[in-house]
């Protein structure tokens, strides 16, 4: 089907944010919208629109919800927004979905709302839960005929829209929680509200942070009078190395007067208001006039006493020599043993070794140090639920007891509370399990079940029968018509949010993919999605893994070994046909620096010795054995990381020649670009092919290195600095070790390719001139070596493509989209008359 989208009139700039006084500069949105332009001028004008593209898939784990708006009495249509896959509607009761929002410039959602007598469909973009796949939108939209069509409707500069609240009696009237930038400096958080349909919008609420504005991340409108309205601000900011996600701005607002004045509710007693108050979700029950609050507190807890009977990770990290000398040498040993450190490490040894200098206690804390214990092992109060009464007296925390294991200690990417409007005691938080409570908060219970994934965003109440519920999460869609004793899962749309994938050579060949909170899959190449899986029982994809599934590479010998990983260098060797695994995690010695390890850790299997295989901390890694064994062949190949509760100072890709054994090259998330040639052991800086900072803040992250398969010397760099608010493209090749670098596709030139960051990069290995790119917007294709780019394919939706494959004996390729799933391009009739098609065309 379809649409029509609609600008407002724009100015274009001609700069590419890269001015010597200001590197880097966040794109304005101006800058942004103008890419509509560009994007529908390349669909028009694709070299390679007629190749046959086609989507295989997988459906049934889905993709990451953010909102849901329903749109009739029974439940029966309801809207989807998806974080980065889209709008989707539903006229079935999730039976089957039609996606609505495709050809938007965007289709990264924050928030929807429909008005219930006109029917008007708003769309905000860019998901505000802050994590490291939010994208940032480009404003609010709007369509008044079912989704056909659709017009930008302001708000451009908003970059992440957390709730969108309508007045009910007049379909003109709006109001929006803009939470703003993730990256940047935010000026333009807080509630905004539009009198004339988004022509024109006026900020009513604007508060101070420490980090800049304070964002609005919730907003009700009462039912019962649309001028009273709640908000919740969140103060946050988040860098490439950190994420503050709490802060003095962060607090609870009410206006009764359409938003022309505001008071503060935060400040009342009870609610924990301080410089380390979180996200915030709101409830309201406007039959008794309660207002209830999900509070992130990141307050940290005070210092528990040693536990008697072990020792914890935590008690040896401010020890001094002395006190470990005096620590029970079987207690110690028990610790040693439980957490894995190495066999030698004994408690005599250990102990012999601090009193002699060579280890220091801390030593003994960091071995166990990494990525995935920050996130799970909170030391912080953490998700609270707060009540306040119609008195208005004071807040009520309602339970006695820490709502443990609901939020751990990333509460940032939750806030959702809701209350049944028929029963103010029935109360729902949705957060790594979705839970219950009847009888105020007091108690909670989960209400989640086998087919329904974690990670919670949305639940839906229908006020007229509040046992059907509706449940977005990380999973997709989930439907329950018994208050969550059971759940349908309604996952057909293709929105599956995908970090990686690979292919292998059997026959049809398989695509292997890691996708985000939903682990690791393997399905054929030709699947295509029906229903009839339900009736055989049989579906095509198969899980292969767990977590978040990132990078894999398969085995050319026996495509049944397959390494597959989840976040921060979680790797495993699995014989899927024997059903073995093992894990493959290089680890650093006990007393050394602990590695850094990306969120997607990068590993390779060499192609000229399939046993050769490749991983990279901050330093690179080899092992002869498929991850048995590990050396390490590098020091630290970065700048030495950034203090901050985020990995940083990572290697975020590595590649080996498909021409030269052992020529190596990895990318940083700071900015550097080394090579190697005699397999690791010596490794050789290239300079920067564009402008760095010298303090390490403003850097470009290297989102790809890739030896050409036709010239030795040729390598070739895309980078990405998304995470500075900057949205340029930005691809480069050298030919001679980095002394010089050519830009390929800047926008500023025709044919350029757009201002979306840089994901992926890949070559042809039939024809050099042959390149393609996936960006944060799409996928783009070059037939002169970079010179000049088409989109893709006009059928691909504007989605982020994070990976990019060829399966070299079809010539088919995989393309890799966070938010859509997996689609393949035939490449063979372009390949056979690329020749003809140049000549045409020059």
């Amino acid at each position: 089907m379809n649409r029509t989208f609609l600008l407002l009139a724009l100015v274009a700039f001609g700069t590419n944010g890269l001015g010597q006084r200001n590197r880097l500069a966040p794109t304005s949105a101006a800058e942004r919208l103008s890419v509509l332009d560009q994007r529908t001028n390349s669909d028009a004008a694709s070299w390679t629109a007629g190749l046959d593209l086609r989507c295989v898939g997988p459906t049934v784990m889905s993709g990451r919800v953010v909102d849901i708006a329903v749109d009739s009495p029974d439940g029966r249509t309801f809207y989807v927004a998806y974080a980065s896959g889209g709008l989707w509607r539903t006229v079935n009761h999730g039976t089957s979905f039609e996606p609505l929002f495709d050809d938007a410039l965007t289709i990264t959602l924050g928030a929807i709302a429909v008005h219930p007598e006109t029917g008007r469909i708003w769309a905000g973009t860019g998901e505000v839960n802050s994590s490291r796949s939010s994208y940032a939108g480009t404003g609010m939209y709007r369509s008044d005929d079912g989704g056909e069509t659709w017009q930008h409707a302001g708000l451009a500069d908003a970059h992440h829209i957390g709730r969108i609240v309508l007045d009910p009696g007049n379909p003109d009237i709006a109001y929006s929680a803009v939470l703003g930038p993730l990256y940047s400096a935010n000026t333009s958080g807080g509630v905004w509200k539009t009198s004339d349909g988004g022509a024109t919008w006026e900020r009513v609420l604007q508060q101070a942070g420490d980090h800049g504005d304070a964002g609005a991340v919730d907003l009700i409108i009462d039912p019962s009078n649309s001028n009273r309205l709640f908000a919740a601000l969140w103060d946050r900011t988040r860098r490439a190395w950190d994420f503050r996600g709490n802060g003095s701005g962060s607090g609870i607002w009410e206006s009764t007067d359409g938003g022309a004045t505001w008071s503060e509710l935060s400040a009342l007693e009870g609610f924990p208001k301080s410089e380390f108050t979180g996200r915030i979700g709101l409830a309201w029950h406007a039959d008794s006039e309660q207002l209830f609050a999900l509070a992130d507190n990141q307050a940290p807890l005070p210092a528990e006493e040693d536990g008697e009977g072990y020792y914890a990770p935590d008690d040896f990290k401010a020890m001094t020599p002395a006190e470990f000398a005096a620590l029970d040498t079987a207690l110690l040993e028990a610790y040693l043993e439980e957490n894995n450190f190495p066999r030698e490490a004994t408690a005599a040894s250990a102990l012999e070794d601090v009193a002699a200098g060579s280890l220091v206690p801390r030593d003994f804390y960091d071995y166990l140090t990494d990525g995935n214990r920050a996130l799970f092992e909170a030391d912080i109060a953490g998700a609270e639920v707060y009540r306040l009464p119609a008195d208005r007296a004071q807040w009520v925390r309602t339970h006695s007891e820490a709502l443990e294991d609901v939020c751990y200690t990333y509460g940032y990417y939750f806030g959702l509370i809701e209350v049944d409007p028929t029963d103010a005691d029935r109360l729902y938080i949705a957060g790594v399990p979705l839970i219950q409570s009847e009888d105020g908060g007091e108690t909670w219970s989960s209400i989640g079940a086998p087919n329904v994934h974690v990670d919670h965003h949305h639940l839906w109440i229908d006020p007229a029968n509040p046992d059907h519920l509706i449940n977005g999460n990380d999973g997709g869609i989930n439907i329950s018509w018994d208050r969550g004793d059971n759940w349908v899962k309604c996952n057909s749309p293709e929105v599956g949010q995908f970090y990686a994938v690979e292919v292998d050579n059997a026959e049809p060949y398989r695509i292997y993919g890691g996708l985000q909170d939903n682990g690791t899959w393997r399905g054929p190449s030709n699947y295509r999605y029906t229903p009839g899986w339900h009736q055989s029982g049989h579906y095509a994809w198969t899980s292969i893994g767990g977590g978040d599934g990132m990078q894999i590479e398969v085995d050319p010998r026996d495509p049944d070994v397959v390494f597959t990983g989840s976040q921060f260098g979680y790797y495993s060797r699995q014989d899927l046909n024997a059903d073995v695994y093992t894990g493959i995690h290089p680890q650093h010695a006990l007393g050394e620096t602990p590695l850094r390890w990306n969120w997607q850790t990068p590993i390779w299997l060499s192609r000229h010795q399939n046993d050769i295989l490749y991983m990279a901390s901050n330093r690179v890694h080899r092992s002869f054995d498929q991850g048995t064994n590990w050396e390490t062949l590098s020091g630290d190949l970065t700048r030495g990381g950034i203090p901050g509760n985020v990995p940083f100072g990572t290697i975020t890709s590595l590649h080996e020649s498909p021409l030269r054994f052992g020529q190596l090259a990895v990318g940083t998330d700071d900015g550097l670009i080394q090579v190697s040639r005699d397999g690791g052991y010596s490794w050789t800086q290239l300079t920067s092919p564009v402008p760095q900072d010298p303090k390490n803040e403003r850097t470009f992250w290297v989102s790809e290195v890739l030896w050409s398969a036709h010239h030795p010397n040729r390598l070739y760099v895309g980078l990405n600095a998304y995470r500075l608010d900057h949205f340029d493209s930005y691809v480069f090749v050298t030919e001679n070790d980095g002394r010089t670098w050519k830009r390929l596709g800047d926008r500023t030139e025709a044919d350029g390719l757009p201002a979306e960051p840089v994901n992926a990069l890949i070559e042809s290995a039939d024809w050099e001139d042959c390149l393609f790119v996936g960006t944060d917007g799409g996928c783009y294709a070059s037939l002169d070596r970079g010179a000049t780019w088409s989109t893709l394919h006009p059928d691909l939706p504007r989605v982020p493509v994070h990976d990019l494959v060829i399966q070299e004996r079809e010539n088919e390729l995989v393309i890799g989209t966070h938010g859509r799933s997996i689609w393949v391009a035939d490449l063979n009739p372009w390949l056979d008359h690329a020749g003809e098609a140049i000549a045409t065309e020059w």
